[in-house]
């Protein structure tokens, strides 16, 4: 089992409550062309925190769907 410090930030796009509406401005689809999960650590979220705050990217547009699967109505997006 692999640990995750507390400290990092799972971001999985098939389970963000906003996925499709909100891709096209998320920091996510910018930088990585939503991929269905990322692991961003401390110094990484602080990264792309100062990316934003200069206007460089946009924010983080994650609202995390409840436990379980993705909603069967959302549909998938792919980037590109």
């Amino acid at each position: 089992m692999e640990h995750i410090d507390e400290d990092t930030l799972i971001i999985d796009c098939d389970r963000c409550e906003v996925r499709g509406d909100a891709c096209g401005d998320c920091v996510v689809s910018v930088l990585l062309g939503a991929p269905p999960a990322v692991e961003w650590d401390g110094d990484e979220q602080r990264a792309v925190n100062a990316l934003a705050d200069a206007g460089m990217v946009p924010r983080l547009r994650l609202v995390p769907a409840a436990a379980g699967e993705p909603s069967p109505e959302r549909p998938r997006r792919c980037a590109g």
